[in-house]
């Protein structure tokens, strides 16, 4: 552990910088300590409800192609890991295209899904239809996730990713397996309160912590689904 933050400027900072810097970097082990405690509570929590079994909806292993599909249940999505952390993608059934801020966020997980698979099942769920959002993974490059179209069934309404008014919220949930079946463990959305939107999964998204260590900050800058260079198709 690093006592002080000694080297963490070059010799030329001035009086001022290191006196700031060093209060920051207090402030930061501070809030190290916190994000510990708060995962520590997080894996304390007691057992989740029970879900019941869905029927999805899923593409052959080829990302290339949408056909055959299958029909598979939740415990399916478990693959050979007990735990299984859903991303509940923003694709609407008539939609063009999904949610860009939710796009952005599974191009992040998808760049350490291999490392994910290590130690958890991951699957992108959505109520678009197998093709629109294979799609739309295509496009992406989303090679070797598991999209999966939940419409039809209940699941979203469920984990409070659908509304009862039908509407679309963005984030993460993560079950468990059981003998007696599925069990929620824990559910993030983006939409924590009026004034904090799409703040509440920041901690997963890569992009959001860069941003937050450059001199301007993330601004009000939105991510967009046309970034010349990126995307397929």
């Amino acid at each position: 552990m690093v006592a002080d933050p000694a080297g963490l400027w070059p010799d030329s900072a001035s009086d001022d910088y290191r006196a700031a810097r060093t209060e920051l970097w207090h402030a930061e082990r501070d809030l190290y300590a916190a994000l510990e405690a708060v995962a520590a509570a997080r894996r304390a929590l007691p057992p989740g409800g029970l879900l019941g079994d869905y029927s999805f909806v899923e593409g052959p292993e080829d990302p290339g192609l949408d056909e055959p599909t299958r029909a598979i249940g939740l415990a399916d999505l478990f693959g050979d890991h007990d735990t299984l952390v859903v991303y509940h993608l923003m694709f609407g059934r008539d939609a063009q295209e999904a949610c860009r801020m939710c796009s952005m966020w599974v191009d992040g997980l998808h760049g350490v899904s291999h490392h994910l698979a290590r130690h958890t099942a991951f699957a992108v769920v959505a109520e678009a239809g197998v093709a629109e959002l294979r799609a739309w993974g295509r496009r992406r490059g989303w090679d070797g996730l598991r999209l999966v179209s939940a419409h039809g069934t209940t699941f979203g309404r469920d984990l409070g990713a659908v509304r009862p008014d039908g509407a679309l919220r963005p984030g993460l949930s993560v079950l468990r397996r059981e003998a007696g079946g599925a069990r929620h463990f824990y559910t993030a959305f983006a939409d924590w309160t009026e004034s904090e939107k799409e703040r509440g999964i920041d901690l997963y998204s890569p992009v959001w912590q860069v941003l937050d260590l450059l001199p301007q900050g993330r601004g009000d800058w939105y991510a967009a689904n046309d970034y010349a260079g990126r995307l397929r198709g």
